[in-house]
């Protein structure tokens, strides 16, 4: 049992965060718009199974970006730096460069960007 199950990002300007997340990880993001049922506009980030999350523009529920609290790591395949490379360009800063967290700490790199909301967000790879 994993002990997260969904994280949600907000965004202030859904398109403008859908764009940033979908240059820099190379992915694209489903729409699903929940504004007639919850009042969201959600952008979920693609995931076979276990834990996913989603951008979600709400602010009648308080949902504001920040670069405080909790910090989400999302799964990059590929050279974590080929990533970082496509930051600036998508509205975003490098806050902490590709860094390698070694064997005792499991392996893999690391980094920290704020995103083009002004999130603080982590990123994972094993390479």
């Amino acid at each position: 049992m994993s002990a997260i199950h969904w994280f949600e990002i907000p965004a202030s300007d859904f398109e403008r965060a859908k764009t940033f997340y979908e240059t820099v990880l190379n992915t694209q993001l489903f729409v699903n718009d929940q504004r007639e049922t919850m009042g969201s506009m959600l952008g979920v980030f693609p995931h076979q199974s276990g834990v996913g999350g989603c951008l979600v523009h709400n602010p009648q529920f308080g949902y504001r970006p920040s670069s405080e609290g909790t910090l989400v790591y999302l799964s990059y395949t590929g050279d974590l730096n080929k990533a970082l490379a496509r930051v600036p360009a998508a509205g975003g800063e490098v806050l902490l460069p590709k860094t390698e967290l070694g064997e005792n700490a499991g392996g893999g790199f690391v980094s920290w960007v704020r995103d083009s909301e002004g999130n603080k967000v982590g990123f994972y790879s094993d390479e």
